[in-house]
């Protein structure tokens, strides 16, 4: 099963570098271009220019300043190979202003296909990601950001020892990004290491962010096989692993917009959404919003849905219809808020196909139920559904089966900050 190990991280030499805070990012795939050269002007050792590199040929860039970092050592290896407990401490949204915290174990990971079924995806993935991954990984042969995974263990055995192991011990890093405060502790203790090492031997890891990192690292170590280069650091991963039912796991839903389709006609969508929905109308995105809120606690699947004109909430009536249309997938995926939308609504009704989805030509996403309606409102969109989160419990159900939910069916937050740790591929 799951292989991990420890590994000599590189770190940032601060007495060189400068403040922690002001050299991490978080991930690549959510900085905007303003936010970048924010970032870099904050600090020019920020690690954004390693993770999210640009200029004509950007991937040499990102290789060229990995290799002067080195030499002027604003980056250092650690002396004793380890693992690195992770904390995030936070304010969650979904949960009025609770303060939550999550505790998880970095490591370096063996690479598994998927159909080992020891690593397991829950997502689809997009082709243009992955390239771009792989030409970075090509010339940089290093980890700069954690694929996110989570591991079950009815009896939180590792989280208790990851408990003990930072208790009474001040973090070698401690800071706020202004919205999370990120602790990282360093364990060199090989006893620690090898009880953490048994855990994980017969655990599963379920991918929670990171789909398209993980499936370049395969690529690379593949592409390394192919053509005789002998690199057994690309055997393995970076990950921070988490317990899945750590209640500090949150997951926002991600909203769909529609757009850029000229038949479209509300009052027939509706109408055709009867079929299969409760339809009622609502005053507002608050009120739709709190309707959503009660379906999700009631366990009804139950979507908002705004054209412009106004607010309604279809709510499914039987999941039925979704066994005939779906008789290979498995109930925990038919059952999915995303899988019902998409295959009801999205693909029947509107004619939006799987490829047109993937490519994004009539569908895009957005967390924020407000930008949804400010997109149809402002004719950007011709509608928009709001969606309640994926439960934790639901991707660990689809990912056993062996089954894949669609783009952006979750939004693990907050997302694991890049910069902490880095995984050089060159070293075993």
């Amino acid at each position: 099963m799951a292989d991990i190990q420890p590994f000599r991280a590189l770190r940032y030499n601060l007495a060189a570098a400068g403040d922690i805070q002001e050299l991490t990012c978080p991930p690549y795939d959510i900085i905007s271009g303003e936010q970048r050269q924010a970032y870099i002007a904050a600090n020019p050792y920020n690690v954004i220019r390693l993770e999210l590199p640009k200029g004509e040929d950007p991937y040499k860039e990102a290789g060229q300043v990995l290799s002067q970092w080195l030499q002027q050592e604003i980056l250092k290896t650690d002396m004793d190979p380890g693992l690195y407990i992770y904390e995030q401490e936070f304010l969650s949204q979904v949960d009025r202003g609770e303060t939550k915290r999550l505790r998880g174990l970095i490591a370096r990971v063996r690479l598994e296909e998927f159909a080992a079924g020891v690593v397991l995806p829950h997502e689809e993935t997009l082709s243009k990601a992955k390239e771009d991954r792989f030409q970075l990984m090509q010339a940089t042969h290093c980890n700069f950001s954690q694929i996110y995974s989570l591991y079950q263990d009815e009896n939180h055995v590792t989280r208790q020892r990851l408990d003990h192991l930072a208790q009474g011990i001040p973090p070698r890093y401690a800071f706020s990004d202004g919205l999370v405060t990120h602790r990282l502790w360093v364990v060199n203790d090989p006893a620690a290491i090898a009880a953490l090492q048994e855990d994980m031997a017969g655990r599963k890891l379920y991918i929670a962010d990171g789909h398209h990192r993980y499936e370049t690292a395969l690529n690379y170590r593949n592409h390394l096989r192919d053509q005789g280069v002998y690199c057994p650091g690309a055997d393995f991963v970076m990950m921070l692993l988490a317990d899945m039912a750590d209640p500090g796991l949150v997951v926002f839903p991600t909203h769909r917009l529609v757009r850029g389709l000229d038949s479209f006609h509300s009052p027939n969508l509706l109408s055709a959404c009867e079929e299969w929905f409760a339809v009622t109308e609502a005053s507002s995105r608050e009120s739709t919003q709190a309707a959503l809120n009660q379906a999700y606690a009631q366990g009804q699947h139950a979507f908002g849905y705004f054209d412009g004109q106004g607010w309604h909430c279809l709510t499914l009536r039987d999941i039925a219809p979704l066994e005939a249309i779906l008789p290979a997938k498995s109930p925990a995926y038919r059952q999915l808020d995303v899988t019902i939308l998409h295959s009801l609504i999205l693909e029947r009704l509107l004619g939006i196909d799987k490829e047109n989805m993937a490519r994004q030509l009539n569908l895009t996403y957005t967390r924020s139920g407000e930008e949804a309606e400010h997109s149809v409102s402002a004719g950007e969109s011709n509608c928009c559904f709001l969606l309640n989160p994926t439960r934790v419990d639901e991707i660990g159900a689809v990912a056993g089966c062996g089954e894949k939910m669609p783009q952006k069916s979750t939004y693990f937050y907050p997302k694991v900050i890049t910069g902490l740790v880095m995984n050089s591929l060159d070293k075993s």
